[in-house]
């Protein structure tokens, strides 16, 4: 159980990307006071956590109703989340994050909600990971328990991460941020392409090496 909660916690730390986002969230709330954005990184991260909730409750059900297979899903995921991983190391997605938070901030009220919660914190690959883990610990209550625990106990941290941000703002180096970010963005090149092998080992479509 404490694999399967370790390798969840990895898998929505690295989509999620908190440190990777910090410099975003700055760069978001620079017209707000420190208690605001320590107000902000709360409400967001609580957001983000009610939507990704959302899908690993009900996510197996819209695929059900879509009459898509995990197997499908999976593979489909793996690839969203390769692509994810190559804008990473690219850093075109920090540059699309950025330029859509710009604008943002001039016409939103409630940066919390966006563009914070959506599409910073739960965007496309947040939501495709957490279906897709959902799915791989679908088999009793417990498993499943452990997966909500482990987003969870990411969101926390990422609001931890975004409040010592906000009061540390001066002391944030965005170099070593966009190290982080890349360091996180191979591991997750790592996991999608596992995720694309499992699918393909589902439908038979490779064989098992040995």
């Amino acid at each position: 159980m404490l694999e399967s909660f370790i390798t969840a916690f990895i898998v929505y730390f690295v989509v999620i990307d908190p440190i990777g986002n910090a410099p975003i969230f700055l760069a978001v709330t620079q017209h707000l006071d420190r208690a605001s954005k320590t107000r902000t990184a709360l409400e967001c991260s609580l957001v983000a956590f009610g939507i990704m909730l959302f899908f690993a409750l009900c996510g197996t059900w819209i695929l059900g109703y879509l009459s898509i297979s995990i197997t499908a899903f999976k593979i489909a995921g793996g690839i969203i989340l390769l692509l994810v991983s190559l804008d990473m190391l690219s850093a075109k997605r920090q540059k699309r994050k950025k330029q859509g938070s710009d604008k943002a901030t001039e016409s939103a009220e409630n940066v919390a909600v966006f563009p914070l919660a959506i599409p910073l914190l739960a965007g496309p690959a947040a939501i495709t990971s957490v279906m897709v883990v959902s799915a791989d610990l679908a088999g009793n209550a417990a498993q499943s328990m452990i997966g909500y625990g482990a987003l969870g106990a990411v969101m926390a941290t990422t609001a931890a991460i975004l409040v010592l941000t906000g009061l540390a703002q001066n002391f944030i180096d965005t170099r070593i941020a966009s190290v982080f970010s890349r360091v996180t963005a191979i591991i997750l090149a790592a996991l999608s392409v596992q995720y694309i092998i499992d699918g393909l080992l589902e439908l038979r479509l490779v064989g098992i090496g040995g």
